[in-house]
Parts: structure tokens; sequence; C-alpha cells
């Protein structure tokens, strides 16, 4: 007889001449190791990530998008029998889903709201891994790529965009100090007063030099 230990998190499957026998729950077991296999499944919450893969969205835009998808093993039977490779089958259930999900959107809109991507993966998911024994926690987008076109044409109109604003503050800087000017101008003009009291002012500055220049009215 052979022993066999099953931890918190696993699951054991019991088989016997290859049929299943029972699932064992955490402990110590024994079992017939010439007529018996044991697959063990790890039943902690685990996570399946869809490398970007280029999705075109409602107005042919491409995009690259990569999904996570959080699950967990809710029958091991089930996922151990339903299918060769059940983790492979929670993978393309999830680039179905979020393909469909590009599809349905502009591009704009996938841009200003990536959350929107997200909403209603995993009830389009679930569905095709409903017999597979898996329990899906959350399916999200995780990446959102933009081609190195609209990657360059974007950071160009970024650019574009904060020049402008630049120019924009310089000329207005620029306009306040014209108007300041001419109502200085203007000031001096109706009280010629005011230029007197002002050289005063900056005679008293030490180390200011002040230059009068001669009226040609007065001989």
């Amino acid at each position: 007889m052979a022993k066999k230990t099953i931890m918190d998190w696993q699951r054991g499957l019991l088989f016997t001449d290859g049929r299943f026998t029972r699932e064992w729950g955490p402990g110590r077991h024994r079992y017939s190791r010439w007529r018996t296999k044991v697959h063990v499944l790890d039943v902690r919450p685990q996570s399946t990530v869809v490398s970007g893969q280029e999705l075109l969205t409602a107005d042919g835009i491409t995009l690259r998008v990569s999904t996570v998808a959080s699950w967990r093993i809710s029958q091991p039977l089930a996922f151990l029998t339903a299918s060769v490779d059940t983790a492979q089958e929670l993978y393309t259930a999830v680039q179905l889903a979020i393909r469909d999900a590009v599809a349905a959107v502009s591009f704009d809109d996938a841009l200003a709201d990536r959350g929107r991507l997200s909403t209603g993966l995993a009830e389009a998911v679930a569905p095709r891994v409903a017999d597979h024994g898996i329990e899906l926690i959350s399916v999200a987008v995780k990446d959102l790529m933009l081609p190195g076109e609209l990657r360059r044409a974007a950071t160009e109109t970024l650019l574009a965009r904060e020049s402008g604003k630049a120019a924009l503050e310089r000329a207005r800087a620029e306009a306040a100090a014209l108007r300041t000017l001419a109502n200085a101008a203007r000031l001096l003009e109706e009280h010629p007063a005011l230029l007197h009291l002002r050289t005063i002012q900056a005679a008293t500055t030490p180390g200011a030099t002040v230059v009068l220049t001669p009226d040609p009215t007065h001989r």
C-alpha cells in the first residue's frame, strides 16, 4: 500500500483500474500503488494572462489588447475530464470574449474608457467553460496598446497641443504687458508731473544713474 498526503489547498482524484473511484480532501490517504492512479489538483485561485492580440474595433482600427482572468477549480473531476487541456479552453474563451468586446466599440470609445471593455467579459466567458469545473472570479483588460503609427500620431498630437497652449500663454502675457505699457503711457501723457516724480524716485535708488534731456522749449 502507498500513502499520499493532500494539503488544505489541494484535492485528490482517485482512479482505480482506469475508473474514477473517489475524491480525496486534505489529509493522509492510503491506496494501492499497482491498481490506482491519483491526480492532485490545486484549488487555490490562479490567473491566466491572455497575451496581447491585435483586434479590430468597430471602426476598423487595430488595437493590441492583453487580458487577465482570475479563476479557481470548483469541480476537480470536471476540470480533469471535460477536456484534454481545460486551462487552454479557458484561454481560448477569454480570447473570443475580448475579441467580441473590442469589435463592439469604436477606437475613440475604447481609449476614452478602458474599463468599458472589461464590463461583461466574465459573463461572456462563463458559459464557454461552464462544464469544465471552473469558477470565474474576474476577467479584465490588462493592457491596451496602440500600433506604432498611432502611437507616434498620438504623441505628435499631444506635443502640438501642448506647444499651442504654451504659445497662447506667451501671447496672453505679451498682450497684458502691452496693455500695461499703453495704460502707463496714457497716464503720463495726461499727468506729466508723474514722470518727474518717477524720475526723482529713480534718482534716489542707490547706484542709479539718471540722464536728463534738456527741454528744447526752454532756452
